[in-house]
């Protein structure tokens, strides 16, 4: 009878380990090979995939090299910034396809079908499944789907309208008008002064988002703020890793790293929350701020439909949300006024008339809410530097079941990538001089410049475009015109020109600059 027992125990373990064995064969060699014969048979071509790696070990060894040293004083820095990607289309056509370990990552450079993918044909793409780290980044609205998503647009949507916005401009001049004191008393009255003014404009946006989102100051909110800079790079290094199954849940340095961080940035948004909910309990009025406009929202919504399941936010949604506040809000406008002033450093002659437009509109005084939408020059200026140095170089959608897409079949669990350097780089879209700065190509506004094909999309596009894009550019708008009102800069002989991403694109060595006094 132990002999049977023993013998059945044996049978049972082989079949399980050869059932293992064969999942894993299947998922990282027949079925990454059977994909790669489907897209090929539509024409749809690419480096070889490579067993469990993909195509990563090519693509970290380019990156590697372009990062290796700075690049000539140029706009053209799509080979800098997606090397692979630049040569794989280069070398396999317009719609050409590689291998992120087992997956296939399709690039899409029409503009009609972008459209189809970025529109949704609601149903058929979803945005790609996210590093599991990233989660602990950002979360919220941007890696919701469905329903889920509908419901969080819909209570946070009222706390990004204009009129909500207009107030936040005394909170916006605040921090503007700390960085213009701070820096006129390092600028001498003759002569100039050297500044790296990246780490400044992060603090800047740091300091804007935390007043306008949660009634704080800067100091307040800057462990969270240091907390997500090595969140970032880390979910950087992870993606150009082999991902092996189940290796995010082994106790390895990194992972635990992630898991601590995780731990001290919720706890840290849980308190400035609970705060905010007790106040609301004693009867206390919301705030203006974004999160007591959410939480303002979300109680309304609660209230209106409390009897339905689902209804309003839980706290973890709530925190999701703070997370994505706290990193989109400052990344994007202190990466688009840096690359802003460092532009303009280039090109003295449109910093010189970006100026006269700002002293024409409000002379030396702070600008409100009209006069900055009169900014005309300012808005074309912002436009082409998004096109040259958008805020992340491609963004991706997921296919989650079969579909059409033009003219090809694609089979779920397929990538979507939209490589958006390589669009608002075109010649084909943008003509010859698609690599100079040339603002007066939005002069008519962005339909007209894009002959209204989807060839500029910044903040994505379509219905699930970024939320914030007003907030971004008013910050944006305001701090460069205040600056614009009391400095004049220029490039710096120490300044490297490196172009690089850590999720978001970033100048690698620094943004530095000279400053002089007006």
């Amino acid at each position: 009878m132990g002999e049977f027992v023993f013998i059945s125990a044996t049978v049972i373990l082989c079949i399980l380990i050869l059932s293992w064995v064969w999942r894993m064969l299947y998922l990282i060699w027949w079925r990454p090979m059977k994909l790669e014969r489907y897209l090929k048979e539509q024409g749809i071509k690419g480096p070889p995939y490579k067993l469990l790696v993909g195509n990563l070990k090519d693509e970290s060894r380019l990156r590697k090299e372009a990062l290796s040293k700075p690049m000539n004083l140029s706009h053209n820095i799509a080979p800098r910034v997606a090397p692979f990607v630049l040569q794989t289309i280069q070398n396999y056509g317009k719609m050409s396809v590689s291998w992120s370990g087992r997956t296939p990552r399709i690039y899409i450079t029409d503009p009609e079908l972008i459209k189809d993918i970025l529109l949704y044909k609601f149903g058929h793409f979803e945005r790609s499944k996210p590093n599991p780290f990233a989660r602990s980044l950002a979360s919220g609205l941007v890696s919701y789907e469905g329903e889920k998503w509908v419901k969080h647009r819909r209570i946070i949507n009222p706390a990004f309208h204009l009129d909500k916005l207009k107030r936040l401009l005394p909170v916006f001049s605040i921090s503007c008008c700390d960085l213009i004191t701070r820096w006129e008393k390092l600028v001498p009255s003759e002569g100039s002064y050297e500044m790296d003014v990246w780490p400044e404009l992060k603090n800047l946006s740091g300091d804007i988002i935390s007043r306008a989102a949660f009634g704080s100051s800067y100091e307040e909110g800057r462990r969270i703020f240091q907390i997500q800079e090595e969140q970032a790079s880390l979910i950087m290094q992870d993606a150009m890793s082999i991902h092996i199954p189940g290796l995010r849940f082994l106790p390895t340095k990194r992972n635990n790293r992630m898991k601590e961080m995780e731990r001290e940035v919720r706890a840290l948004l849980e308190g400035i929350i609970s705060k905010r909910e007790k106040a609301m309990r004693m009867g206390e009025a919301c705030t203006n701020d974004l999160l007591g406009l959410l939480m303002e929202f979300n109680f309304k919504e609660i209230q209106e439909h409390g009897n339905l399941k689902n209804v309003g936010m839980s706290i973890d949604e709530v925190i999701g949300e703070c997370k994505l506040f706290y990193f989109a809000g400052r990344e994007t406008t202190s990466i688009l006024l840096t690359w802003t002033m460092l532009v303009l450093s280039m090109h003295s002659e449109w910093q010189l008339r970006a100026r006269e437009e700002v002293l024409q509109v409000f002379g030396k005084n702070k600008p409100d809410f009209n006069e900055l939408n009169q900014l005309k020059i300012v808005t074309m200026i912002l436009y082409e530097v998004l096109r040259l140095y958008p805020p992340v170089f491609r963004i991706s959608r997921w296919t989650y079941k079969k579909i059409k897409l033009g003219e090809i079949f694609l089979p779920p669990g397929v990538e979507l990538s939209l490589p958006i350097i390589l669009l608002h780089h075109s010649i084909e879209f943008w003509g010859d001089d698609a690599q100079e700065f040339k603002p007066e190509r939005f002069a008519g506004g962005v339909s007209k410049a894009t002959k209204n094909q989807v060839t500029f999309f910044p903040f994505s596009w379509g219905p699930r475009i970024c939320i914030g894009q007003n907030f971004a550019l008013m910050v944006v708008k305001m701090a460069l015109a205040m600056i614009l009102q009391r400095f004049s800069f220029e490039l710096s002989p120490t300044y490297c020109h490196a172009p690089c991403t850590v999720l978001t694109l970033q100048p690698q060595y620094g943004a530095q600059i000279l400053l002089h006094k007006l």
